[in-house]
């Protein structure tokens, strides 16, 4: 009798939103082929997520990571959809809150009309106490500055200053731009991280007359009486879940159902074996070989496994470098906040000098967040220049953040709830040059080894979802390469 044919295997190393996706697109890909296939996902913690962690605080849905997600990239939501979770997408509240930007010691509001940090309507700006008159005149010479035509990679800090000016990089900018990235703008990756922004200037000449015309266009495009019956969500930019971020996690680990999950493993071992595949050392079990990997990981953590086989691989992840931050959520009851603040959040620039970098408003932003009568906000604390923040007590944390609201905004209730949540390298730093360091990287990858994750394309939930379903299908096609290789041999 002839001996069973051995089932292809692939490993996941790496728990996160990046490894779910791709464990899930992998286990997707053998029941729609009807092919068998052994999926095994590691992960070092005892749980699921990564950065992304809901927890029920009482009756308050606490995020500790990422809050939402950005609609225009779909693959959040189209993962959603498939795994029955549509009904529970919210958009953010329908009520328009001003964002506002700590300037001199006082929450100034972003003037209306600004899309990150381009003026679109002449009252609003003009008439804004944010920006100084020669501050406003040298961000209108946007206008007549002859735009770069070059595909050469920049500084977010040097590109603003080049088209808006420094007073524009420092109040708005560095804030808005270089904190959704949690960056250094004078390190930041202008192609890694706002690409848009240069292919507006090469096409437009100007950031002010691409804005105007991309509104335009979409203005055209448009149609209010499309889908007027369709989910509110749909119409919002950020969308999350019901439950939080945390619930997307829960129905991915419930979909599992042919991956096998190894919580608590983390892997120590990873070697090329002489047939292409590999062999995975976690934990406290035995080996086990596969035909294929998905490094999911932390770059820093991927340059410590490859290191032994691929030393200029390793060398080229160990140049990613990561910024720690924390979060710091606090619930209120309504009447102890009074009237004190009624917008979304507000910014804080470097130069501020302050102990938090942002705060968000989450239960004005989202609905479902905080029980009635009650308010939960959280701010941000940590990232670069701010690192030392992390190596206080949780107690100093939140009284740190307390006092920043109480000067900023008058706030000096007793919170009825804190939680902090701490994110040691856990943000990915997309220096100048990045997009090449990436493809170098992936180009020195062995056959069967294919990386995804934060550190590469994208920070955001739906750039990691996206990365991992790439890799899963680069993954999947391996197995078949493998397969003709086997045949014709």
């Amino acid at each position: 009798m002839p001996a069973a044919e051995k089932v292809p295997s692939i490993a996941v190393i790496g728990g996160g939103i990046t490894g779910l996706a791709a464990a899930y697109a992998l286990q997707g890909k053998a029941r729609q082929s009807g092919l068998p296939l052994s999926v095994t996902l590691f992960e070092g913690s005892s749980r699921l997520g990564g950065k992304i962690l809901t927890e029920q605080a009482g009756e308050f849905t606490v995020d500790g990571g990422p809050d939402s997600v950005f609609q225009q990239k779909p693959w959040t939501s189209q993962l959603a959809e498939t795994l029955g979770l549509e009904t529970d997408l919210i958009g953010t509240s329908p009520v328009q809150r001003k964002l506002y930007v700590v300037n001199h010691g006082r929450l100034t509001p972003v003037p209306d009309g600004v899309m990150m940090i381009i003026p679109t309507r002449f009252m609003p700006f003009v008439t804004s106490p944010l920006i100084s008159w020669p501050g406003k005149l040298r961000m209108g010479l946007d206008l007549f500055i002859p735009g770069r035509k070059d595909d050469e990679d920049e500084s977010l800090g040097h590109f603003i200053r080049r088209r808006l000016g420094q007073e524009a990089l420092d109040k708005i900018a560095e804030p808005l731009m270089a904190g959704i990235h949690v960056s250094d703008p004078e390190e930041q990756s202008l192609l890694g991280t706002f690409p848009r922004y240069r292919a507006m200037e090469k096409q437009y000449g100007s950031l002010i007359r691409g804005m105007l015309a991309q509104k335009r266009a979409a203005r055209a495009r448009r149609q209010p009486a499309a889908h007027p019956d369709g989910p509110a969500w749909k119409r919002s930019a950020f969308v999350s879940f019901r439950g939080g971020m945390g619930q997307l996690v829960a129905a991915l680990e419930k979909a599992l159902s042919g991956v096998a999950l190894r919580f608590g493993s983390p892997v120590t071992g990873l070697q090329p074996l002489a047939d292409g595949g590999y062999r995975v050392t976690a934990g406290s079990g035995p080996a086990q070989t596969f035909d294929a990997v998905v490094l999911a990981a932390p770059a820093f953590a991927a340059a410590g496994l490859v290191a032994s086989f691929a030393p200029d691989l390793a060398a080229g992840l160990r140049d990613i470098r990561y910024v720690s931050t924390a979060t710091v959520s606090l619930g209120y009851r309504s009447a102890d906040w009074g009237e004190a603040f009624s917008g979304i959040g507000f910014l804080v620039p470097q130069r501020e000098s302050r102990q938090v970098s942002a705060c968000t408003m989450s239960s004005l932003k989202f609905e479902h967040r905080a029980p009635e009568g009650s308010l939960l906000l959280r701010c941000f604390v940590g990232g670069p220049g701010r690192e030392e923040a992390l190596e206080r007590s949780d107690a100093e944390i939140i009284a740190s953040a307390r006092a920043e609201l109480a000067d900023l905004m008058g706030v000096r209730a007793e919170p009825v709830m804190a939680r902090v949540f701490r994110w040691a390298q856990g943000n990915a730093q997309y220096d100048v040059g990045h997009l090449d360091r990436v493809r170098q990287i992936k180009a020195g990858c062995p056959p069967g080894l294919y990386l995804a994750g934060s550190a590469y394309e994208g920070v955001g939930v739906p750039d990691c979802i996206h990365q991992g379903q790439q890799a899963a299908s680069a993954a999947w096609d391996h197995l078949a390469i493998l397969k003709e290789r086997q045949v014709s041999a």
